[in-house]
């Protein structure tokens, strides 16, 4: 299925609400019913029918529709945020006493899950450096119950082989989910490579206007009709109408939108490779990034997010490269139109910092829709101020 067709086409019965270009937004509460015996059928599946807007509504169904089919994924769910999809999606496939193998430093609301929430039901989670297919091999355990994946992830893009976690995973019936924010399906298709549940953030490219939160679980029907029936209409964590409207809206422009990013994010990041200031980038489409070859055999692309270490000694000075800039923001999020920063070192004490730990000189930045000129001028005006 084109790509094209999906985004403009696909699921859009427009001969339903008089031709309209733009699908309407069913702001419904419920959904009447004329015959009882409709409405008894609807109180056993409510996944196969309209019932309250809770659990499946017109608007939310469209999105679903072209979201699971962008994924090659058989069936969808659209959370009202990322944590939702994530918290969903993991809960679903653990029981008490279950053990959990997970990416070293994974999304904070994931990994607050993990260490405060699921201990209390007796589920433990083992972090590892999921760049070697041998530590998912070691920290396997006759409990684990599902591999949590973040390929890759949003400060180090640190990527770990799909394929080969997926055969380790079926040999040992252990459900995998990773997190696919970085490159939405148009740059990496997991349920493609075998992934069972593929989750990302639609706040981020898919709605591209920072004005709508939305997560996305894509997966095989049977996976997601136990997740709606269990997780997303006991939680009522499902997407409202009107934000899944702005999010059909905002994956209108969306391949145009990651064509014009990446190309901007390519003389962004030449530009800070060769600056005095930066010590070094990581953007998992540079020749310099360690997984280079990785990240070329299983994505598309790469575009917006990068990381660069700033030279700096002490604390004050990357506080005021940050707050020199005047048009690039510091914000957390990235996806939309306007260009972000976030320093590491906003995670910590002034008291922590340590200009030896590179980790601390770290600064995020995400690459918007402006003129890449416009950018590197601001950037080079807030280095001049450190």
């Amino acid at each position: 299925m084109d790509t094209s067709y999906i985004i403009n086409e696909f699921a859009e019965e427009r001969e339903n609400y008089f031709n309209a270009v733009s699908p309407p937004i069913m702001q419904t509460s419920n959904f009447v019913f004329n015959k009882v015996d409709d409405m008894r059928k609807a109180f056993v599946d409510e996944y196969s029918t309209y019932l309250y807007s809770r659990g499946k509504n017109p608007t939310v169904d469209i999105l679903r529709k072209k979201l699971a089919a962008l994924d090659g994924a058989e069936d969808c769910l659209v959370f009202n945020s990322g944590a939702a999809a994530i918290f969903a999606s993991v809960f679903a496939n653990v029981k008490a006493g279950d053990h959990i193998v997970s990416v070293d430093k994974p999304y904070t609301w994931a990994q607050k899950m993990f260490n405060d929430i699921l201990p209390r039901f007796g589920v433990t989670t083992t972090y590892i450096d999921g760049r070697q297919i041998e530590n998912f091999e070691r920290a396997i355990l006759p409990n684990t119950a599902v591999i949590y994946l973040e390929s890759p992830n949003s400060w180090d893009y640190a990527i770990q082989d799909l394929p080969a976690v997926v055969e380790l995973a079926k040999a040992e019936n252990i459900v995998t989910i990773i997190d696919n924010s970085y490159c939405t399906p148009l740059y990496q298709k997991p349920i493609e490579m075998g992934i069972d549940l593929s989750m990302q953030t639609a706040t981020k490219y898919i709605g591209g206007h920072s004005d709508a939160l939305g997560g996305v679980l894509s997966g095989g029907k049977a996976m997601i009709e136990k997740i709606f029936n269990s997780e997303y209409l006991n939680i009522g964590s499902g997407i409202s109408p009107f934000n899944a409207w702005l999010l059909i809206r905002g994956l209108r422009t969306l391949p145009a939108r990651l064509d014009r990013i990446t190309a901007s994010t390519k003389k962004v990041v030449a530009y800070l490779k060769g600056h005095p200031k930066v010590e070094s980038i990581l953007f998992p489409f540079d020749e310099s990034f360690p997984q280079f070859e990785l990240a070329k055999k299983q994505m598309k692309g790469a575009c917006g997010l990068m990381t660069f270490v700033i030279k700096a000694n002490n604390i004050q000075q990357i506080e005021t490269f940050c707050e020199s800039l005047e048009h690039i923001f510091m914000a957390v999020s990235w996806g939309g139109h306007e260009s972000l920063i976030i320093p590491k070192c906003s995670g910590i004490q002034p008291g922590e910092f340590d200009a030896s730990n590179k980790e601390h000189r770290m600064i995020r930045l995400y690459v918007g829709l402006e003129e890449p000129e416009y950018l590197v001028k601001d950037l080079q005006q807030a280095f001049e101020k450190m």
